[in-house]
């Protein structure tokens, strides 16, 4: 194992997360907080499983992406109006197939989405499946109707086979357009197969962050540290920690969102600038496990629980919504309740210097 500096992990068989550079007092500050009722009604669907939000600064619209597998309703994308305490749902769309038809139940499972700011519409990813039949995780693009108008071929470490590419429920979660649209970006929840051990209380993990071009070309894949999980179950019960989110901040840099779950404890939410300048470009390293690689660099941004909303929930959506009346940004964060009772779709707007 190599030595470890602050942000940085170097190249382990298990990996032990470097403890990141601590975020800046005073920089974020929670500013919202708002919730929608469980199972709520609208336009002949049931809201839920709010896992991806995005704002077009162009239009002042947002868009919410559902991860309902087309087992209640077909899967589809909600439009919304938000002025920072209120967030009220104008439209909903299916999202179709090639053909024009909607996805059959079980056959897709949408993540995240993303405006197009190059084209009228919208990117979104679904994370695929690994169970009796392996589903490739994708990344599509669809007009505002739903209608699909394009495919973008995954790079081939990112399709499933029987041994490698991504774990179950650890595909592409997190989706962002950078470089004014021209690089689509998507970063897996956790490792794939191949790069070893998901994070435990004992070590992290590498996962991996794609850069594309509009066409597909890989651009550059550079390896993600994800920290340990922050607690065992007392149950006995799941813990896991992942990338639910990734949004494009200045130049090389992104924000990542870091969700953990742990039965019996709760959630833990941490939102990191990662930058990828001096990161390996791994999109040819068969295997992270052993390999001489840098990651990427990474530096705490907010600790959620340091904010104190209400409850810290399944934070999996992240956006930059617009300036503040103060000039500060303000960072958008959605959770997804699982369609359950016990779990809310909590909003939280923060303003970030």
């Amino acid at each position: 194992m190599r030595t470890s500096v602050p942000g940085v992990v170097l190249a382990t068989s298990l990996l032990v997360a470097a403890q990141p550079a601590a975020a800046e007092d005073g920089q974020v500050e929670l500013v919202g907080e708002t919730t929608l009722p469980h199972a709520m009604q609208f336009d002949g669907t049931t809201v839920g499983g709010l896992s991806g939000v995005d704002y077009d600064p162009s239009t002042g619209q947002w868009a919410v992406i559902s991860d309902d597998r087309s087992e209640r309703h077909p899967a589809r994308y909600y439009t919304a109006d938000f002025d920072g305490t209120r967030f009220e749902l104008t439209g909903t769309r299916p999202l179709l197939r090639p053909d024009g038809t909607t996805y059959p139940a079980g056959s897709v499972d949408p993540e995240d989405i993303r405006w197009d700011p190059l084209a009228e519409g919208f990117w979104w990813t679904s994370e695929g499946d690994r169970g009796e039949q392996l589903i490739d995780p994708s990344i599509r693009g669809a007009d505002t109707g739903g209608s699909s108008t394009h495919d973008l071929p995954l790079p081939a470490n990112l399709r499933m086979t029987p041994t490698t590419g991504p774990k179950r429920n650890e595909a592409l979660e997190g989706l962002t357009l950078a470089a004014g649209g021209t690089r689509v970006v998507t970063a897996t929840e956790g490792p794939l197969l191949q790069d070893g051990e998901s994070p435990t209380t004992e070590h992290g993990a590498l996962s991996r962050i794609t850069l594309q071009s509009r066409t597909g070309s890989v651009l550059a894949q550079y390896a993600y540290p994800l920290d340990p999980v922050f607690a065992a179950s007392p149950t006995g019960g799941s813990a896991n920690n992942g990338a639910t989110a990734v949004l494009a901040d200045q130049g090389d840099q992104y924000l990542v969102l870091e969700r953990a779950f742990v039965s019996g404890v709760g959630n833990s939410i941490r939102i990191y600038r990662t930058d990828t300048r001096t990161a390996t470009d791994v999109q040819h390293v068969e295997s992270l496990t052993n390999a001489d690689v840098q990651p990427a660099r990474k530096q705490l941004v907010v600790d959620l629980a340091d904010l104190a909303p209400s409850t810290i929930d399944n934070i999996e959506g992240m956006t930059w919504g617009p300036r503040l009346p103060d000039g500060r940004r303000s960072l958008v964060l959605i959770s997804d309740d699982n369609f359950s009772p016990n779990q809310t779709t909590q909003i939280l707007t923060l303003a970030v210097k």
